[in-house]
């Protein structure tokens, strides 16, 4: 299979790129190394990528229409698996702009190339952010999810709903994977394990919500591409699907878990929640489980010792 992977140098991009290249799939990476953290952390998972014969990255960014358009028929991919995106539920407050054009105009610019190129199938990662304060727990696909907190979750949304059209006017095969709190290896410095990890290691001061008394679905980075893989191999017409798994685990307790293997406190600020912020996310998977055979298999505390042995030799 002909693969393209955008956002293949970040974090889950990164991992999913391997994870294909390993089996053998032709996988073409696309990444833009912008500077919402440290571009020397996507060269380095470029450079690991680029030992994998049937792997290639092109720098270019999803906003280029044209060149968007120049990819996909010079390629001619047979699925998409598309992880690009502005991240930062909280950055996205301060730039909604920035996450519209991203995440909403640039998907679409890749929808628009890839059925002016016969693509069989696009695979796009949401997020559980699209579900905002809702009373449906755990959250289940069918929720209406019209009430985002912040733009990031609603330029996903709009994603999703956009994907829609494309399926029936266009016959697109457009499947939706909200992701729920990733973490593991390779992480982006800006997300929770490693904030947590930076904080026990250097003392650096960190925030610490609610007291700690909220929960996440935390869910590792290998079992989160499984899912990805799943919907790559399976064109579903149209299909929102949940990735998580299914255990929520209480901030603190995610908290505590570093501490012990670092041996020592992180250096927390305890602060309300933000208005961006919701206080549960809890996974209803059964239908990644019907659809996709998805099974999430790595424990949190396994998650959390895998995602410290890397950070110990890497962070």
């Amino acid at each position: 299979m002909k693969v393209l992977v955008t956002g293949a140098a970040g974090f889950i991009g990164s991992h999913l790129a391997e994870k294909l290249a390993k089996r053998g799939d032709d996988v073409v990476g696309l990444d833009n190394f912008n500077d919402y953290y440290d571009p020397a952390k996507k060269r380095a998972n470029e450079a690991r990528l680029n030992a994998y014969p049937n792997f290639k990255m092109i720098e270019a960014d999803i906003r280029d229409r044209q060149r968007m358009f120049d990819i996909f028929e010079a390629e001619q991919f047979e699925a998409v698996g598309h992880l690009a995106a502005m991240a930062g539920v909280r950055n996205a407050v301060k730039y909604p702009e920035v996450y519209v054009e991203v995440d909403l105009n640039g998907t679409q610019h890749l929808m628009d190339a890839g059925r002016a190129n016969g693509l069989g199938n696009f695979v796009m990662a949401s997020t559980s952010s699209v579900y905002g304060n809702t009373t449906i727990i755990p959250f289940v696909e069918t929720d209406p999810c019209d009430r985002p907190l912040q733009p990031y979750a609603a330029a996903k949304r709009a994603s999703e709903i956009l994907g829609h059209s494309y399926h029936h006017l266009f016959g697109l095969n457009f499947t939706a994977l909200r992701f729920f709190t990733v973490y593991g290896p390779n992480g982006r410095p800006d997300m929770m394990a490693y904030l947590v990890a930076d904080s026990v290691t250097k003392g650096t001061q960190i925030p610490l919500y609610e007291g700690g008394m909220m929960w996440r679905d935390w869910t590792f980075v290998d079992d989160i591409t499984d899912g990805v893989v799943a919907a790559l191999e399976r064109p579903l017409g149209y299909e929102i699907i949940n990735i998580g798994r299914g255990e929520p685990t209480l901030l603190k307790n995610f908290v505590e878990l570093i501490e012990s293997l670092a041996g020592q406190k992180a250096n927390v600020i305890q602060k309300p929640k933000l208005a961006a912020d919701f206080v549960r996310n809890e996974a209803d998977i059964s239908k990644a489980r019907r659809l996709l055979g998805y099974n999430p298999r790595v424990s949190v505390p396994e998650g959390v010792k895998a995602f410290w042995d890397w950070y110990v030799v890497h962070g």
